[in-house]
């Protein structure tokens, strides 16, 4: 089984637009158009049984409007392989209630991207929040590290992640981009005995850029086999998690680097798809 934890959607009517504005921004082309159906198409291709959307409230106001939808995606798309999480925004004030509606409409986590949101991952407002959800057992994913459409901008860094853990206790959480994207040589240092679930997206081999834009090759690379195995070393098959960052990167290719590691095929079962079941229950 391959689950991929890591895929973005946008409605059919603003895909287009919201996919040419993001391409242009992060400098990369997309590998599907954006919407549903293309993720669905993606996911046949690449022989993915499940993929997991993850949704992210820029304001307040579209937390309630986004997980009713994520919770009517997910009961509409049943059988299908699609599994939408909720969202929640650090300045929403019901919080406690909306992630008690998420978790009672069968969303089994949630996505908070502090880059996006304006907030430090360990500001006490998202610290109420993730403790609140892991008191009803959501599972948590958040951006890690340095987001390329924000050069320079690191709101959720190993140090950040850390203290959660420390604040919050142990529950399900999952840091995005192998911990936190080229923040790497923290996350190993500084992440390796909490527990937390690290996911590939966006992590693995070379940037593929737009054509139309200027790159440096060195800002092109991203983990290698060798930097990658080092993951493995610290944090063990059993932490690591398939995602791709769907539509940003190529399905079939990311999934190539994975099977093309020098590891045990279990190992490599765990990362593409084991350990997600374990976590989803799916």
């Amino acid at each position: 089984m391959i689950i991929d934890m890591h895929t973005h959607i946008f409605p059919d009517e603003i895909a287009f637009a919201v996919i040419d504005k993001l391409s242009r921004v992060s400098r990369t082309p997309a590998f599907t158009d954006g919407t549903l159906n293309g993720l669905k198409k993606s996911m046949y291709e690449a022989q993915i049984n499940f993929s997991v959307i993850l949704p992210v409230a820029t304001t307040p106001k579209q937390v309630e409007k986004i997980n009713s939808s994520s919770a009517a995606l997910n009961e509409k798309n049943f059988g299908e392989g699609i599994l939408s999480f909720g969202c929640i925004h650090p300045d929403y004030t019901n919080y406690r209630e909306e992630l008690s509606r998420v978790k009672n409409r069968g969303l089994k986590g949630i996505k908070i991207h502090p880059v996006y949101q304006d907030a430090n991952l360990d500001d006490v407002k998202f610290l109420r929040i993730i403790d609140r959800a892991a008191e009803l057992g959501l599972i948590v994913v958040t951006h890690a590290g340095f987001d390329i459409g924000f050069p320079g901008m690191v709101r959720c860094s190993p140090q950040m992640a850390k203290k959660v853990v420390e604040e919050v206790g142990d529950f399900k959480f999952i840091l995005a981009h192998m911990g936190g994207w080229k923040n790497w040589l923290e996350v190993l240092e500084i992440l390796s005995g909490t527990g937390i679930f690290i996911d590939t997206s966006f992590s693995t081999g070379k940037i593929v850029p737009r054509s139309d834009f200027h790159w440096q090759a060195e800002d092109l690379r991203l983990l290698d086999a060798n930097q990658f195995m080092n993951f493995v070393k610290i944090f063990g098959a059993d932490r690591i998690l398939f995602g791709t960052d769907s539509p940003w990167t190529s399905s079939r290719r990311s999934i190539d680097f994975i099977r093309d590691l020098p590891l045990a095929d279990a190992d490599k079962a765990k990362i593409l798809g084991g350990n997600a079941q374990r976590l989803l229950k799916v």
